[in-house]
């Protein structure tokens, strides 16, 4: 039997690993998280390749995370671990969406969790609405009607996902507060399309006035 100073030296190589490991994964989640940011504003601002290039380095990042820690599940389980691989699917998700690209990827084809893909997927609702918003503030209501009805197919998959908080991350809040986004979504949309008929129809009435003065 070894004796307790060998066990206790042993116990120190042991941890003296995990922690460089565990340093290592912070570092990585910071800058898989910074990418997932920059690629979601590329995608706002219509940056396309910008935002392809980011995602490539958050993939690259985020594989490295889950081969690097498969000796530490303890540490790839974090918060932090899988609060950076939600932005990578958040980022990802978004930029599927917004472009209707070849389709949504799985969570699979990410690598991920799949209450990690949930997250990711209840959050980029916010980002939908704020693309919705823009689509109207630049005259593309048929844009803002496609997006909110995106929206409302992630919910209608989120709401079916009915299980404990253990198991699914916490998803229920998360569905809750993208059912009020996509509320407050297409109360505004409703409100511009009114607008804009109003518009239309007001225009047709000066236009019949200007008629009727003319030939009078």
């Amino acid at each position: 039997m070894p004796a307790l100073e060998e066990i206790a030296e042993q116990v120190h190589a042991s941890f003296e690993k995990m922690t460089a490991a565990r340093d290592r994964a912070l570092a990585q989640t910071r800058t898989l998280t910074r990418h997932c940011a920059h690629a979601i504003r590329a995608v706002h601002r219509d940056e396309l390749e910008l935002a392809q290039q980011n995602l490539e380095s958050a993939r690259l990042l985020a594989v490295a995370l889950h081969t690097e820690l498969l000796e530490y599940p303890q540490l790839y389980y974090a918060g932090y671990t899988q609060d950076a691989l939600k932005e990578f699917a958040e980022a990802t998700l978004v930029y599927a969406l917004v472009t209707e690209g070849a389709g949504l990827p799985s969570y699979q084809d990410l690598n991920l969790e799949p209450s990690t893909y949930l997250q990711g997927l209840a959050e980029a609702v916010g980002e939908l609405r704020r693309r919705c918003l823009d689509a109207l503030l630049h005259e593309q209501p048929q844009e803002a009607q496609r997006l909110l009805e995106e929206m409302d197919e992630i919910y209608s998959v989120l709401v079916t996902m009915d299980y404990p908080d253990a198991v699914t991350g916490g998803i229920r809040r998360l569905t809750d507060v993208a059912r009020a986004i996509i509320e407050r979504t297409r109360g505004d949309l409703t409100l511009s399309l009114g607008q804009e008929r109003l518009q239309k129809h007001l225009l047709r009435l000066q236009n019949k006035l200007e008629e009727s003065e003319s030939e009078a």
